[in-house]
């Protein structure tokens, strides 16, 4: 009896089996003709190709995998995303024990200190881009980890604000291709679900630098304040936390691999077969070395790449003001440097665990804006408290101190989600480069909206960041519509290549109910007469997701 699916007669005839898997090929040749992507193969394809085009890894294999991969991949990316924090909230610190008045600062001028990093990453946005896809990436994160270290190690022999911008600058060149590195990182070694909770890892290391850099602050200031010190105590906190950071570049190198292709430690067996295999289902391929006009000039014309840069902007006002004047708020409710550098502590555990909470809830319910959307609401709430308590509501204004920090969760959220909707090497790199082109803007705009001369009130800032915090819940409610309605065109698109339109995302799916659902389709398609192995066939073809119909988008 012939079965129907989505309306297409899977089993009419042989001749009708045979049309549905050459339509299938012409598509994916259309888009090789016209696009031009599949002839720059990704190295994972030759691999793959030369070990005849399809390797079947088992359960077991691939969780041994994913721990190695975890060892060598995800535990540097968290430490360097420590030290980077540890070295952007330097001056943060610094200015809980005195900076402006021991360098003189006046006005905007530390507004600026926090802005100018920000705007020269902006400006070295193209140079990231190509460096993404020209160089080894290892390479490019290690160079980079050593300069902003020494960098902020010479900040420490800035006595005046010509000096201490010079340094926000180049630290700001240097930080430029951190977080795009690691969004390519993660993309290139983890299945689409992993990839959320190994984004939100090295994210998590911003809490962790949270609760352990305010305690090394504190120790330095104790220090270089209760004893004869050449050292001021802002000098010292750029000279201990920079010389930290360099130190650990070694370890970073001989960690840190290129990719799948290239890693040391997949040098057993089928290891690296494995590896490649596991994120077959991502159809976003791993890395090709050539730049593709074609994928950059689909991603400018690409709603989803607008709706994430505003998305960055918004998020990212609130955080570039909190996160340089955090410490000042604080201390404008009465606590002198000690005791307030201590109260930043507690923000580093909110970071934690909302994120761990967030990230667990997201992947039940496997709808991401919802849970954005939700953790924006309290966070207006907490920002208007601060404007509009009185400053004699001491605990009132605590508590609404540390709700706004549920800020810190947005970002690391946001990138977990962003970073699954894009596939094509290029495509990945300029999408990657622009959502870090807005947060550079955010973050450039938000210490400029904290006034001098509203200390330590600062209700232009918050108010300015209540209605960034508006603007991120709509565009995130208009992003999730939207994804949902391009699954629907895939699916359409789908079924005039007579192809199931209901697939189900392995790539978000525990290993375990990955195994299960795979064993389904093959059946299941097998008895279509369709080979499953054509479905993922293009996918280290550096198609980006609009061309490939297999893709699917997570909302």
């Amino acid at each position: 009896m012939s079965e129907k699916i989505n309306g297409v007669d899977m089993l009419e005839s042989a001749q009708h089996l045979e049309k549905i898997n050459s339509n299938f090929d012409i598509e994916a040749g259309a888009v090789r003709r016209r696009r031009g992507a599949n002839t720059q193969l990704d190295d994972a394809a030759k691999i793959l190709e030369e070990a005849g085009g399809h390797f079947e890894a088992t359960p077991e294999d691939r969780k041994r995998i994913l721990r190695m991969v975890d060892l060598w991949v995800c535990v540097p990316m968290c430490i360097v995303y420590c030290l980077q924090q540890f070295d952007k909230s330097s001056v943060n610190y610094a200015s809980v024990f005195d900076l402006q008045a021991e360098t003189g600062l006046v006005g905007s001028e530390y507004s600026w200190l926090g802005s100018c990093g920000y705007i020269t990453q902006l400006l070295f946005q193209s140079t990231s881009a190509y460096a993404l896809v020209f160089f080894p990436v290892k390479n490019w994160v290690c160079f980079n980890l050593a300069a902003w270290s020494i960098v902020t190690i010479c900040t420490g022999a800035a006595t005046n604000f010509a000096g201490l911008l010079t340094c926000r600058i180049l630290l700001g060149v240097f930080e430029a291709t951190v977080l795009p590195s690691f969004v390519l990182i993660t993309q290139m070694w983890y299945t689409r679900r992993e990839n959320s909770y190994r984004t939100i890892a090295y994210q998590i290391s911003n809490g962790i630098a949270g609760m352990i850099g305010p305690l090394m602050a504190f120790g330095i200031g104790e220090a270089t304040t209760s004893r004869p010190s050449a050292i001021r105590p802002y000098q010292g906190i750029f000279i201990f936390l920079g010389s930290v950071t360099l130190s650990f570049t070694p370890l970073i190198w001989w960690m840190l691999p290129n990719s799948p292709t290239t890693a040391s430690f997949l040098r057993q067996g089928n290891d690296r077969l494995i590896a490649l295999e596991r994120i077959r289902e991502n159809n976003t391929g791993t890395k090709t070395s050539k730049w593709n006009w074609d994928q950059f000039w689909e991603t400018m014309k690409d709603p989803k790449t607008w709706l994430w840069f505003f998305m960055f902007i918004f998020v990212c006002i609130p955080n570039g003001g909190i996160g340089t004047f955090g410490g000042l708020i604080t201390k404008g409710f009465g606590f002198n440097s000690f005791i307030t550098i201590v109260m930043q502590i507690p923000t580093g555990c909110i970071t934690i665990l909302v994120l761990l909470c967030a990230i667990f809830i997201t992947n039940r319910i496997k709808v991401r804006f919802i849970v954005i959307c939700f953790l924006v609401v309290p966070v207006i709430g907490a920002a208007a408290g601060l404007v509009y308590l009185p400053r004699s509501n001491l605990a009132g204004l605590i508590g609404c101190y540390y709700t706004v920090w549920l800020i810190s969760t947005l970002q690391p959220l946001m990138y977990a989600w962003s970073n699954l909707n894009a596939a094509g090497t290029t495509k990945r790199v300029v999408t990657i480069s622009l959502i870090y082109v807005g947060q550079c803007i955010g973050n450039t705009i938000g210490p400029q909206v904290y006034l001098a001369r509203e200390a330590p009130y600062y209700r232009t800032g918050l108010l300015t960041c209540i209605g960034s915090w508006c603007g991120l819940f709509i565009t995130c409610v208009t992003m999730g519509l939207y994804l949902r309605y391009l699954n629907r065109k895939q699916e359409r698109r789908r079924v005039s290549l007579g192809l199931p339109a209901k697939l189900e995302d392995m790539s978000i799916m525990s290993t375990d109910d990955a195994a299960a659902y795979r064993s389904s389709l093959s059946r299941r398609l097998r008895e279509q007469g369709f080979d499953e192995i054509k479905l993922f066939e293009g996918a280290f073809d550096d198609m980006t997701d609009l061309e490939n119909p297999i893709f699917m988008y997570v909302i």
